[in-house]
């Protein structure tokens, strides 16, 4: 409404139903996350919750079709309830709006995997992936959830921010650090000096850190007072990397950011960490 104020939110832990819709939360994400559908018992192992209260939760979640049951093996997978809303909530995203073409140009001049992701906590959201026309395709998909510390994504978007609220977020990244590959970073000290070179040029790269054979160019966009809000990346494998990364990738996804930013910064809906 015109002139209404912003709702006070009092501190989650002051909140009625918070312990269960954490629960509720908490159960749906280990089955996103997990790459086979678990049954009941699985999910209950899993979750260290006992497993009494595992199959009140999952039945609430069945009930509301935010799971959804095999009905010969009893394993479970997100409900069709939950994927429309996450659908509808992805169709409106401004900042994805606000990025598509810009995105989409930038996949079309580099002819590579083109992502564009989101903060959430220690980790970076994708929320737009446009895939390369090459016939090798990635792995990744709109929704998944990719480490900080080992992502060109999750490097740009760190480097940028100023000191205070970059440390916030180191504070809440795993120790050790999760080793998805041999070549991933493995402590804050490694990463403070990756850091600090991706904030004097710009740019962040993920050299096969979070996957084998794919190498990820990554760089930022701001909002309103130059505070970073997501980044984009450019993603090709290691095997046809071209010779002239900075000219093939670097300058493109560089500008592609400076267009976007440009466009979002000066809009307080689009330029806020929450544009979700």
């Amino acid at each position: 409404m015109p002139g209404s104020q912003p709702v006070s939110r009092p501190p989650a832990a002051q909140v009625a139903g918070t312990a269960a819709f954490s629960k509720f939360m908490h159960l749906m994400q280990l089955v996103a996350d997990t790459p086979e559908p678990m049954t009941v018992a699985e999910l209950s192992k899993l979750s260290g919750y006992p497993r009494p209260t595992v199959y009140r939760t999952v039945a609430a979640l069945l009930a509301e079709r935010l799971l959804a049951e095999h009905p010969r093996t009893g394993r479970l997978t997100l409900g069709p309830r939950l994927i429309q809303l996450a659908s509808r909530s992805w169709g409106r995203s401004e900042l994805r709006l606000a990025a598509v073409e810009d995105l989409k140009h930038l996949r079309d001049v580099t002819g590579e995997t083109v992502h564009l992701a989101v903060p959430n906590g220690p980790h970076m959201v994708y929320i737009e992936k446009l895939e390369s026309p090459s016939a090798v395709q990635m792995a990744s998909r709109i929704g998944t959830s990719v480490s900080m510390h080992s992502t060109a994504v999750g490097k740009a978007y760190l480097a940028m921010l100023d000191d205070a609220a970059r440390q916030a977020v180191l504070d809440t990244l795993p120790q050790p650090f999760p080793c998805h590959t041999p070549n991933t970073v493995k402590d804050l000290a490694a990463l403070g000096r990756q850091l600090e070179q991706v904030r004097a040029r710009g740019w962040a790269v993920d050299d096969e850190e979070n996957e084998a054979g794919i190498y990820c160019f990554g760089a930022p966009l701001f909002g309103e007072g130059g505070v970073p809000v997501a980044a984009i990346s450019v993603s090709t494998l290691r095997f046809r990397q071209k010779d002239d990364p900075q000219t093939a990738y670097v300058a493109p996804l560089l500008e592609a950011c400076r267009a976007i930013t440009q466009r979002i910064a000066g809009t307080p809906a689009l330029s806020a960490a929450d544009v979700l």
